[in-house]
């Protein structure tokens, strides 16, 4: 074992020079055919990427640094592989650019290329746009005690069961009924899954606003939410796996579900899923971000 640990013993070989081929899509149908026989109902949001290591020259061969926000469609075929991601942008640091905007025009052409799919990207100068990018704070109903009476350990799944979501309220803790008409708004901070690739954990603050004449538990919900713990799947098929089994369970009129997951290399991920268009929120970063 290297004086570096574990970590030490694996290299990885960052590119110095503009590297769009390293690029890796990998195909939103993989997960969705998986999820639900109704692949198009989790192709309606976005997929917003924040990335906090921006950084080319300029003409003078002066580094410049920034912030960027990727918005990445639902309906688009690919995703791309986060590591990817991160070696790609570190291929252009030392590429000389003439403008902003030149950078942004490179970065909107290679990732749209990629995940065959319409691609926003934005850039956001330390000094002067910084101030877009401020925390903010989930809306609604935090869950993460609703299972403080309960007596119940909760177990550990490898995968995620929608079947809890059914599970008998408890007597402490009254099921929320909900008017179709009124939205009810939760979130919690404990999402983790784990990460196919390299098996990292994954840690996110989940929100969703649900309207249902099904009347929601939050112990069960909260239970629900701690069954992704060992999963492995990516952020985006979480967010749609989660999407389609409140859609089974609670038949909601309009639902919509989205995750603030906490950064890795630089770049943190934040999928939304939601029924109708008209109910995708803005692009927002919480505290853990």
């Amino acid at each position: 074992m290297s004086i570096h640990g574990i970590l030490g013993e694996q290299t990885t070989d960052y590119p110095t020079q503009y590297a769009p081929e390293i690029l890796y899509p990998i195909a939103r149908s993989m997960g969705r055919e998986a999820i639900s026989e109704q692949a198009e109902k989790l192709s309606i949001g976005m997929d917003w990427w924040h990335a906090f290591e921006m950084s080319w020259l300029n003409k003078q061969g002066i580094s410049q640094v920034a912030m960027a926000r990727f918005s990445i469609a639902a309906t688009s075929t690919f995703i791309v592989e986060s590591k990817s991601l991160k070696l790609y942008l570190n291929s252009i640091n030392f590429t000389e650019f003439a403008s902003w905007d030149e950078v942004e025009a490179l970065l909107t052409k290679d990732l749209s290329a990629c995940v065959q799919g319409e691609v926003q990207v934005e850039l956001f100068d330390l000094n002067n746009k910084a101030s877009e990018l401020l925390i903010s704070q989930p809306t609604g109903v935090c869950i993460d005690n609703a299972l403080v009476d309960s007596t119940d350990k909760v177990a550990l799944t490898h995968d995620p069961d929608a079947t809890l979501l059914k599970s008998k309220p408890l007597k402490s803790n009254a099921a929320v009924s909900n008017n179709s008409s009124e939205p009810y708004a939760f979130y919690s901070n404990l999402l983790r899954s784990n990460c196919p690739v390299t098996n990292q954990p994954d840690w996110g603050t989940l929100a969703v606003e649900i309207s249902s004449d099904i009347a929601i538990d939050e112990a069960s919900m909260l239970r629900y939410i701690l069954s992704f713990r060992q999963h492995n799947g990516f952020h985006e098929q979480c967010v749609e796996q989660i999407f389609a089994d409140l859609s089974e369970v609670y038949q909601p009129s309009q639902l919509m579900v989205r995750a603030w997951y906490t950064r890795r290399g630089g770049i943190d991920i934040n999928p939304c899923r939601v029924s109708d268009i008209s109910l995708l929120p803005k692009p927002s970063r919480l505290i853990r971000q």
